[in-house]
């Protein structure tokens, strides 16, 4: 298979005339392209240059391989000229991942506007309460709440992303003021056995309410606590998304975790990706005070 590193020296030295001349427009030393033109020499068999006082000329070999080499030329640059910029462009596919509920309420309409504002780009989004791995490829966007990203990846840390325990105003009204002390009487709305719900529940100021319900999907919750069915843990921009829930008497928020906006080190410099994460954190930036909740 013939050695396709030693054409740009074959090439430049027959332009040039000389192995220093050669070098000096390959930015190379004329060892190196001496060495180049050697090896090409070997594996083909041939003399392709005849060495003389004035420099170096193609022998008849070399003149049968130099439009050869010519055309090669011209389809490299030709295929380096297609691909060339299109990491600057405005334009192709953007892999984004985030959870359900965020991307139901506080995204669409961000990426709404975005893909206005950039018709030529579009956006697959992956909705899913497990991390898609950036590292792995397995995105190239991610909007998280976490309190560390593990991950080798870049991004923006933007703001404090809270957890609270929010019910309906009418719920509250009715049950707390039969509640017991320690929340006897009352309803939390149930994962099943899941740790960190558990933990809040036993930290909290009811920690005796019912646990009720195995209900895994967390917008469902959202969806039965405004319904009047109990108390639930949720993100606290619910509040400003659905102003009849209130945060339960109480009870603190949660601002152990962050809102992240990430992606893979090799995309930064991908334009359709940069603008996307630029007007993400832009948009969830105005949105701030309703993450970190009040």
């Amino acid at each position: 298979m013939l050695d396709w590193k030693s054409l740009p020296a074959f090439l430049s030295v027959a332009r040039q005339g000389s192995l220093r001349a050669a070098a000096d427009q390959l930015g190379g030393t004329h060892a190196t392209v001496r060495r180049q033109i050697e090896a090409l020499e070997s594996q083909l068999g041939v003399q392709l240059f005849r060495r003389g006082a004035d420099g170096f000329h193609l022998t008849a070999a070399g003149r049968t391989l130099l439009p050869q080499a010519l055309e090669a030329e011209a389809a490299l640059l030709k295929g380096a000229n297609a691909v060339q910029g299109l990491d600057r462009e405005a334009s192709g596919k953007i892999r984004v991942s985030a959870d359900p509920i965020t991307a139901h309420f506080m995204l669409a309409p961000v990426l709404a506007d975005f893909s206005t504002l950039y018709p030529d780009i579009d956006i697959e989004l992956k909705l899913s309460y497990t991390i898609d791995s950036i590292e792995k490829l397995e995105t190239d966007v991610s909007i998280r709440h976490m309190a560390e990203i593990d991950e080798d990846v870049v991004g923006r840390k933007l703001f404090p992303s809270s957890l609270g325990i929010f019910a309906a105003r009418s719920y509250l009204d009715r049950a707390l003021p039969k509640a017991g002390p320690k929340g006897q009487g009352l309803d939390w709305i149930g994962y099943g056995p899941v740790p960190e719900l558990l933990a809040y529940v036993s930290n909290s100021p009811y920690p005796e309410a019912r646990l009720r319900h195995i209900i895994p999907d967390p917008e469902m919750h959202l969806h039965m606590a405004r319904a009047g069915a109990g108390m639930v843990l949720l993100a606290a921009w619910v509040q400003s998304k659905f102003p009849e829930l209130q945060r339960v008497p109480g009870t603190e928020l949660d601002r152990r975790r962050s809102t992240w906006v990430l992606l893979h080190s090799d995309l930064r410099r991908v334009r359709r990706v940069r603008l996307l994460v630029d007007y993400l954190c832009d948009a969830l930036l105005e949105r701030k005070a309703d993450f970190i909740g009040r």
